[in-house]
């Protein structure tokens, strides 16, 4: 029977319940445990994937494809945890399965209500990622702040699922904040103490308290929130600022979280190594041989949880080339009114991640120009492609005015297009081409060099794709096909003759992408990148 970890938060949002959540399963995996971990967010939309990046950040999007929360990206960057579409609970998901329910008649005429039913479909949820798999602990992060109405579903199903299951099979961990006082040049505990009782109210007595703070936590701190708290002071567990995320399970096990969670439920099992993660993952970053910066342009830009994936997986590639890396984030319609030059003269590489709509489409458009003509190294993600193709039409091969339809439905030179599969599509929410798509790749290319084999699998999320049409005039022009869906033939990679590295795929290489395993791409766009 698989041991749960419920994580919840208080004080205020942000605190990084999802970054505790993934390397409490870090620890965990070195003690030689399996590990899921699921997050339930409680916001009524059945997934993230019809919201605004401003909204939510960006869309995570697994194998089996679904859209996802982007605390699933941490969870798979630092554990080996293989996550689906039911690790990521949502309170839309859960009504929308109990009024389809209800509309079948299977609650038998009763008053379908909150509790149970609402609470029981949580549970169900809940148990469905571990039973009858070899999971010997599931970390089921639960979205929001102790105290929203939101959340309070979801508070209640793990209230009851820890007084089924009994101390030795399932613990709380509540992340709160300490904050401090500048001024009075103090740390304040009331904050977490009022967390906390918000908490037991509802009938959750935290087992452990995670106090995120910027300071560290005196010995009288700790006995003080544990006294008021009902906690061993052993339990209030210090989670100071880092400079990387990736510090966090090693901070974590310094305070010997591992240790304590282990002897809460009664595992048995080894002592945590994490040599391998210090040296490739920490000193590589703190000890860097060469630097490089690389531009990112985006319409999302003021936003950081957009392209949360993209800047994570360009720090795995710099990482796997023991470079310093430094982001300049770009607005697209700034490129726009004062051209491209004036922002990319410097880098030495420029990555278009994916997005939607018409804005800054422009401004990207005269990036890759940028990029193309000055030799500069580029990768193109997803619309990143899409846009390299538009550009290389029409500057390259002269197709005045080519375009995506997204953009213009009534363009002459249609280069992408709507995929077939989605003409007669209606709904937007989970309707893209969505999970892992097979891709065979052309040797003697950048693409396969990167890979070193033919056949690959990546993941999707889009309605567009390049037009077939096109093809044989833009390989005469220079362009190389260097990735094919051998299915349907649909066009998954783009390359440009002499360039010294000019890649651009349809799928999001960054969902697979890890810390101590950087993609392929990523490392040799950040090689490409260093050899301008």
């Amino acid at each position: 029977m698989a041991k749960f970890i419920f994580v919840t938060g208080g004080v205020v949002s942000s605190l990084g319940k999802g970054i505790a959540s993934a390397s409490i399963g870090k620890l965990l995996e070195t003690r030689g445990l399996k590990v899921t971990i699921i997050k339930c967010d409680p916001y009524i939309n059945v997934d993230p994937g019809t919201m605004n990046p401003y909204q939510h950040g960006e869309v995570y999007v697994t194998d089996d494809g679904a859209e996802t929360d982007l605390d699933l990206g941490h969870y798979e960057r630092f554990t080996n945890a293989k996550l689906t579409r039911d690790n990521n609970i949502t309170t839309g998901k859960i009504y929308y399965s109990v009024i389809t329910k209800e509309r079948k008649g299977e609650y038998l005429g009763k008053t379908v209500q909150i509790i149970p039913h609402i609470t029981d479909e949580i549970k169900n949820n809940i148990k469905k990622v571990v039973y009858g798999k070899k999971i010997d602990v599931a970390i089921v992060e639960i979205g929001g702040t102790v105290g929203d109405i939101e959340s309070l579903p979801f508070l209640e199903a793990i209230r009851q699922l820890k007084l089924e299951m009994g101390r030795d099979y399932a613990i709380n961990i509540h992340v709160t904040l300490v904050p401090y006082i500048k001024a009075a040049g103090e740390i304040k505990t009331k904050p977490t103490q009022h967390s906390v009782g918000t908490l037991r109210e509802i009938g959750i007595i935290p087992d452990i308290i995670l106090c995120r703070t910027e300071k560290r936590l005196s010995r009288e701190a700790k006995d003080k929130i544990a006294l008021f708290c009902n906690v061993d002071a052993d339990a209030v567990i210090p989670a100071i600022d880092v400079k990387s995320i990736y510090e966090v399970p090693l901070s974590l096990r310094k305070e010997k979280l591992d240790s304590l969670i282990v002897k809460l439920l009664n595992q048995s099992c080894r002592q945590s190594n994490l040599d391998d993660w210090q040296n490739l993952v920490i000193e590589r970053q703190k000890a860097p041989v060469a630097e490089v910066q690389i531009a990112v342009v985006g319409k999302y830009i003021a936003l950081q949880d957009a392209y949360k994936s993209i800047y994570e997986s360009l720090v795995h590639g710099a990482i796997a080339n023991n470079t310093k890396l430094i982001i300049k984030k770009v607005d697209s319609e700034d490129i726009e009114k004062n051209g491209a030059g004036k922002y990319l003269k410097k880098v030495k590489g420029i990555l278009i991640p994916g997005g939607f709509g018409n804005r800054g489409i422009e401004g990207k458009i005269k990036a890759v120009q940028f990029a193309r003509e000055n030799k500069i190294p580029y990768f193109g993600i997803c619309l990143g492609m899409q846009i390299a193709v538009i550009e290389f039409s029409r500057n390259v091969c002269g197709l005045n005015g080519a375009n995506s339809t997204e953009f213009n439905k009534k363009v002459k030179h249609p280069v992408i297009s709507l995929l077939e599969e989605q003409r007669k599509v209606s709904a937007k929410g989970a309707t893209m081409r969505l999970g892992a798509y097979d891709c065979r790749l052309k040797k003697g290319t950048h693409t396969y060099s990167a890979y070193r084999k033919e056949k690959i699998q990546e993941r999707h999320r889009h309605r567009f794709e390049f037009n077939n049409q096109y093809r044989e005039r833009m390989e005469k022009k220079g362009m190389v096909f260097s990735g094919i869906n051998p299915q349907k033939k649909l066009v998954e990679i783009i390359e440009i003759k002499d360039h010294p590295w000019f890649v651009a795929c349809q799928f999001h290489p960054e969902f697979k992408s890890k810390p101590d395993n950087g993609h392929p791409l990523f490392k040799e766009f950040i090689k490409a990148s260093l050899n301008r």
